[in-house]
C-alpha cells in the first residue's frame, strides 16, 4: 500500500476525537512555523493571532464574529495543547461508546461558545476585572471541559483505572478538574478559568436535558449539517422509470421479517449487557471482543 493511500485509509477510519487532535496540532505547528519565520526576518507576527483569539469587547468581537470558534484552535505553548489533548482524548473515548460522533462536536462546539460568552460576559461584569486591559482568550479547554463534564455526568459511577490513582469514579475526576479551576481564578488566566467553567456547565446541562428526552444541541447539529451540505456535491441520477409491482407476502417473506426482528432484539440485549458490565466493573473489563463489538454497534446506529 502505497504512503499516500495509507494517509486517506487512516484520515478515513480515524475518529472525531481523532479528527479534533489532528486539527488541533496541526494548526498549532503552523502557528509557530509562522512565527519562527516571523522571528528570523524581524516582521510582527501578532496581527495574525490577532484576527483568531476571542476579545473580551463586543465591539471588537463585532468584527471579528467567527472568533468565537477559531478561539478553540490556538494554544499558547506545549503544555496547553497536550493538556487539552490528552483529556479530549481521555474523555473523548468514554464518549463515543454512549453517544454519536456528531453529538460529540455538538458539545465541543458549543462549549466553546459557552466558555467565551463566559469569558466575555465575566470581564464586564465583575469589578475585579475593570483595569483589566485589552485581554484574549484562546484555547480548546471550554469545549474540551463539555465534553468531559458531559459524559461524567452521564456515567458519573463508572469507574476508570488511572496511573497511581487506581480505580476511581469518572465523577471524580471531573469535579475534581472543576474546583481546580473555580479555585485557581484568582491566582492568575482567570478569564480562562472562566471559559473552563462555562464549557463545563454545558457539558452538564447538555446530558442532563438529553435524560430528560431534551437534545438542546439539535439546532447547531442542523446548522453544521446545512454548513456541511454546501461543499458535499452528489452526482445527479439519472432519471429513471420506475415500474412497482404488488406482490403477495409470503411465509418465507414473513420468516426473514421475524428473523430480523430477532436478530435485533438479540444484538440490542448483548449490548444492554455490556453497558451493565461497564456501569459495574468499568470499560477496561471489556474483553477485545465486546469492545469491538460496542463499536460496530454504535455505528451502524
Amino acid at each position: 500500500m502505497k504512503a499516500s493511500d495509507k494517509f486517506k485509509y487512516k484520515l478515513q477510519t480515524a475518529t472525531v476525537v481523532e479528527k479534533l487532535i489532528a486539527v488541533n496540532v496541526l494548526v498549532f505547528v503552523l502557528i509557530y512555523l509562522f512565527r519562527t519565520i516571523a522571528f528570523l526576518f524581524q516582521f510582527p507576527s501578532n496581527f495574525f493571532m490577532e484576527w483568531f483569539v476571542f476579545p473580551k469587547e463586543p465591539g471588537e468581537f463585532i468584527f471579528k464574529p467567527w472568533s468565537i470558534i477559531t478561539y478553540a484552535f490556538l494554544h499558547s505553548g506545549i503544555w496547553h495543547i497536550l493538556s487539552n489533548m490528552l483529556i479530549l482524548y481521555f474523555s473523548g473515548i468514554y464518549f463515543l461508546n454512549y453517544f454519536s460522533p456528531k453529538r460529540l462536536l455538538n458539545y465541543f462546539f458549543l462549549g466553546v461558545i459557552v466558555g467565551a460568552l463566559v469569558y466575555m460576559l465575566s470581564y464586564n461584569l465583575f469589578p475585579a476585572f475593570a483595569a483589566t486591559g485589552r485581554s484574549y482568550l484562546l484555547g480548546a479547554s471550554a469545549g474540551v471541559m463539555a465534553v468531559l463534564v458531559g459524559i461524567a455526568s452521564y456515567i458519573p459511577n463508572m469507574r476508570v483505572r488511572l496511573m497511581l490513582l487506581g480505580s476511581i469514579k469518572f465523577w471524580y475526576i471531573a469535579a475534581f478538574l472543576v474546583l481546580l479551576d473555580v479555585i485557581q481564578i484568582p491566582m492568575g488566566n482567570a478569564g480562562g478559568h472562566l471559559a473552563h467553567l462555562g464549557g463545563a456547565l454545558l457539558g452538564y446541562v447538555y446530558t442532563t436535558q438529553l435524560q430528560k428526552g431534551n437534545d438542546i444541541g439539535s439546532w447547531f447539529e442542523k446548522i453544521m449539517d446545512s454548513f456541511a451540505s454546501m461543499f458535499s456535491s452528489s452526482p445527479k441520477k439519472a432519471k429513471m422509470k420506475t415500474v412497482y409491482r404488488k406482490e403477495k407476502a409470503t411465509s418465507t417473506g414473513k420468516r426473514r421479517s421475524t428473523s430480523s426482528r430477532m436478530n435485533k432484539n438479540e444484538k440490542q440485549k448483548r449490548i444492554d449487557n455490556i453497558l451493565d458490565k461497564i456501569s459495574t466493573s468499568g470499560y477496561d473489563s471489556l474483553s477485545k471482543e465486546e469492545k469491538d463489538f460496542l463499536f460496530k454497534a454504535g455505528k451502524e446506529d
